[in-house]
């Protein structure tokens, strides 16, 4: 069993990455269902949550089935990462991380994100003001290094475990890297292998597939996995990993009629937390990952993107699970 201050998870817990634009309530409550073991918000921005933003406030939207659930902000400032916390702390979340290590420049640039990796005082500042300002269990998810001339994870990891944090997350990149080139795990392995840290290490990047699931676990010794990317329009895959991890069998691929439940469910769900009309537009950018790999689907894609009243896209994928029942993926 891994432990998070009072938040028991079972052994080798799967985490679903908190990300902008993807991991809101309705995708977070795709990925429960199918086996993800903890999930966290879309990072919010702590300047953001402090102005009332309306955005920023919408991302503290939690609910008991999804539990338990962390809410992710980000900040380059001391006061307003210490506000920000006791704001998320008023909603109730199970923990509250901290975000070093999104590489986008709107965020480095404002000393945020992974702008902090390059001023590990500077980090710890900003870590000490969040665990000073609420009860909950607080959690860090960052990156090597800067770049691959400045990783400096061994430092950041025993310095944030010494201040009262209780679990890291490692992207297994640079913030140089951003999404592209190898995640060098090795890294991770050494940090989990330090002898002075107790605190549970999870680790993030390149997990695909149940078979590198496995051969992550074993190879590094982690604490768990975070997946981002390869849950985007495929929430089966946290299923599909423990079910290899317990029988070393695979589960059988999700069929057309499997994704069209997923993506009517993910619709219908937009819908109510977001208001019907910004729950289609939104739920727009999705449709393409549900039925990758499906051939000569774009007049389908098409209507999909365009359609605007909700019983008409229920009935274009219903006609989509119609046209295509007994198709094989390749």
């Amino acid at each position: 069993m891994v432990k998070i201050g009072n938040i028991e998870l079972p052994e080798f817990p799967l985490l679903l990455a908190p990300m902008e634009d993807v991991s809101d309530p309705p995708f977070r409550r795709l990925c429960k269902t199918h086996g993800a073991d903890m999930m966290y918000s879309e990072f919010i921005s702590s300047e953001g949550l402090i102005r009332d933003a309306i955005k920023s406030r919408m991302k503290l939207d939690i609910f008991d089935y999804e539990r338990p659930v962390g809410i992710q902000i980000f900040g380059g400032d001391e006061e307003a990462m210490a506000l920000s916390s006791k704001i998320v702390s008023t909603v109730k979340p199970d923990l509250v991380d901290i975000n070093f290590g999104c590489p986008v420049k709107k965020v480095v640039c404002k000393g945020a994100g992974a702008g902090v990796l390059k001023d590990v005082d500077l980090m710890i500042r900003l870590t000490k003001a969040v665990i000073r300002s609420t009860d909950l269990p607080v959690t860090v998810k960052t990156r090597l290094g800067w770049d691959d001339n400045s990783i400096n994870i061994d430092e950041v990891a025993e310095r944030l475990q010494d201040i009262g944090v209780q679990a890291l997350t490692i992207h297994a990149r640079t913030r140089a890297q951003m999404y592209k080139g190898h995640a060098d795990w090795s890294h991770i392995a050494r940090v989990k292998n330090n002898p002075r840290i107790t605190m549970p290490i999870f680790g993030n990047g390149d997990i695909d597939s149940p078979e590198k699931a496995l051969k992550y676990k074993n190879e590094y010794g982690i604490d768990g996995i975070m997946i981002g990317r390869a849950a985007i329009g495929y929430p089966w895959i946290f299923d599909e990993i423990k079910h290899y991890f317990k029988t070393g069998e695979h589960l059988p691929a999700p069929t057309v009629a499997d994704r069209v439940e997923a993506a009517r469910n993910h619709l219908m769900w937009s819908m109510e937390w977001k208001g019907e009309r910004l729950g289609i537009v939104e739920m727009r950018r999705h449709y393409t990952n549900y039925f990758k790999g499906i051939h000569s689907f774009k007049e389908y894609k098409q209507k999909l993107v365009t359609t605007d009243e909700p019983e008409n896209l229920f009935n274009i994928m219903k006609e989509i699970e119609q046209v295509y029942a007994g198709y094989e993926f390749v």
